[in-house]
């Protein structure tokens, strides 16, 4: 009897035992608990990559803004084909040509203004197709003497043949040798080397130029960029920047006037607007070639 009860007690004291490894076991951590943590840890990473948005949101509108800045001082030029430039790009190239301009002055006669001037208008400021492709900064054609390198582009024909250049002084050379052994353009060196007036329309008048505002166009980059300031160093010769006046043109009527300015004069402005001398007279029925300053004429 008393074995009996010994037994039962025992078997109790087991069952009770295994109910509480039981117990113990239940008592972990539910594993699907830690779940949130862990997804916590994996959002972190995954908001990193987000977080360079704003500087680059920053570059992006500074390019913007510099873009516009840039675009209000810029201007097209003709260069074999119509370019976009800065005044920026304008004053590095000048920076960079500008000693050959004046060594080809000192050889030639050639103003080193009148040199820069068209280097800019005809190549874009180094920009240009031909320029770029062909160190060609003139445009300058083959003609029958060029025996050297050459590309075809289509300019005012298909596929005409321009010289090619290992660099662009070779451009620079041929077209100061073009200038002094072509009879037609010896009248210019006639005029006085810091004339670069009568220089631009001397290179019209000879056939340089097709464009008939190819003068006001040269005059115009020369004086905004004060390319003449070469032609005195290399005369030694104090430079007085050329201050220019704003030129107000009005639309009245369909009709194009402008305010006259000091220096102007009825052949100046008959060369500026492409107009005869005799048709501004008749336009504002001028009885002489006299002006005066405000004065409000007809120009088209």
């Amino acid at each position: 009897m008393i074995k009996k009860l010994f037994l039962l007690l025992l078997m109790i004291f087991v069952a009770s035992c295994g109910s509480n490894q039981s117990v113990v076991r239940t008592s972990q951590p539910d594993p699907r608990k830690t779940t949130t943590p862990v997804t916590q840890r994996v959002k972190k990473p995954i908001l990193r990559p987000n977080q360079p948005k704003k500087p680059e949101a920053v570059v992006q509108a500074t390019t913007t803004s510099s873009t516009q800045n840039n675009a209000s001082s810029s201007e097209i030029l003709e260069a074999t084909t119509r370019v976009k430039v800065t005044t920026e790009m304008v004053l590095a190239y000048i920076e960079k040509y500008k000693s050959l301009a004046k060594e080809n002055m000192l050889k030639t006669g050639i103003p080193a203004s009148v040199t820069l001037g068209q280097a800019i208008l005809e190549s874009g400021a180094g920009t240009g197709p031909l320029s770029m492709q062909a160190n060609n900064h003139f445009g300058i054609k083959c003609h029958k003497e060029w025996t050297g390198p050459s590309i075809k582009y289509t300019d005012d024909e298909e596929n005409e043949c321009f010289r090619k250049y290992d660099d662009p002084s070779g451009s620079f050379r041929d077209h100061s040798y073009f200038l002094t052994s072509r009879p037609r353009y010896a009248e210019l060196f006639q005029f006085g080397k810091d004339d670069y007036k009568s220089w631009a329309y001397g290179l019209k008048a000879a056939g340089y130029a097709t464009d008939p505002k190819y003068p006001e166009k040269l005059i115009g980059l020369i004086e905004r960029y004060q390319l003449a300031k070469y032609d005195a160093e290399v005369l030694g010769k104090n430079y007085v920047p050329v201050v220019i006046a704003k030129k107000e043109i009005a639309y009245t009527g369909g009709a194009e006037k402008y305010t006259v300015v000091k220096g102007d004069t009825l052949y100046s402005l008959s060369k500026k607007f492409n107009i005869s001398i005799e048709e501004l007279k008749r336009k504002n029925n001028l009885t002489d070639n006299s002006l005066s300053l405000g004065q409000m004429i007809i120009v088209k």
